[in-house]
């Protein structure tokens, strides 16, 4: 099988952390991965990302190997390019016709797509089992409510306009603290800035606060969000946040504006023990998400 992107170490989202387990996963039960295209005898075209990689290699070139030697395309939608990409949208709209298979990690973004065939399936994302490892069973105390966000994109839609607000007009009533990249020139006043860590880091630090926000929107497989949840926080999340609505269901609250977002926190920390009890019971983790991928691969 090829996989049309390498897997990278470090703090990357949710769609290198797929490929990372993905490929140690199809390795270790004995099936032959490669990452350069340039083999004749590939079963299976596994596309993570349907523009050009680094050696100019991309979609219509996997149309027309599989023309040539009848291999199948399996196509990962994790990126509709709601985050500045709108030339993403519009190939991953030209490929519907012609992939074998899609596979997308929400509901939202299936509808998104605008796929019409039944060519697909969804399969949701899921976090690395150590960010499960450290979450607390802890109750709100009687000082300021720790709040945690973590993004390793700073495209500004993963909601900085919000966190700019919590920084600027309610540091008196909550603890901030960012943790990843920032857009160029941005910067905070009062929160807590802390840049890109690892997931033995992240994972250790994110239980020590009492509640995680995301304002990201329209995300198509929100990774931060789960680890999040996985590290026992009750989420507070945008009402346009895509998969994020999907992912946290009933272990947060939503809100709608920079207005509204005090009110959402202080739903949710009244009843911060039933939201906290729903994120001490998530248990879901990557493997099962990885393990879909394999048995999805293997019956194509």
């Amino acid at each position: 099988m090829f996989i049309n992107r390498r897997p990278v170490k470090g703090p990357w989202g949710g769609g290198n952390k797929t490929v990372s387990a993905l490929f140690e996963k199809l390795s270790s039960d004995g099936h032959e991965v490669f990452f350069d295209f340039n083999r004749p005898d590939f079963d299976l075209i596994f596309c993570i990302d349907p523009r050009p990689d680094n050696t100019g290699i991309w979609y219509q070139h996997f149309l027309n190997y599989k023309s040539q030697y009848g291999a199948r395309i399996i196509q990962r939608v994790g990126d509709l390019g709601t985050h500045g990409k709108p030339e993403l949208f519009s190939l991953v709209q030209q490929c519907l016709n012609y992939s074998d298979h899609f596979i997308f990690p929400s509901m939202w973004a299936k509808e998104k797509s605008g796929i019409t065939s039944e060519n697909f399936s969804i399969i949701p994302n899921r976090p690395k089992s150590i960010f499960h490892n450290n979450k607390k069973d802890s109750a709100l105390k009687n000082e300021k409510i720790k709040i945690v966000t973590h993004h390793w994109s700073n495209n500004l839609k993963k909601g900085f306009d919000t966190y700019k607000f919590i920084d600027e007009n309610l540091a008196e009533i909550y603890d901030f603290t960012y943790i990843g990249r920032v857009p160029e020139g941005f910067s905070f006043k009062n929160a807590s800035y802390i840049p890109p860590i690892d997931d033995k880091e992240i994972c250790e630090m994110l239980p020590l606060h009492d509640v995680y926000l995301t304002a990201s929107k329209e995300e198509a497989g929100a990774n931060h969000v789960l680890e999040g949840m996985a590290s026992g926080l009750p989420v507070v999340y945008h009402s346009l946040g895509g998969s994020i609505n999907e992912y946290v269901s009933s272990r947060g609250v939503a809100f709608s504006s920079n207005e509204s977002i005090e009110k959402s926190i202080k739903k949710l920390c009244s009843n911060f023990s039933l939201y906290k009890k729903a994120c001490l019971e998530y248990n879901e983790c990557i493997d099962e998400t990885i393990q879909e991928y394999a048995d999805l691969l293997c019956q194509i």
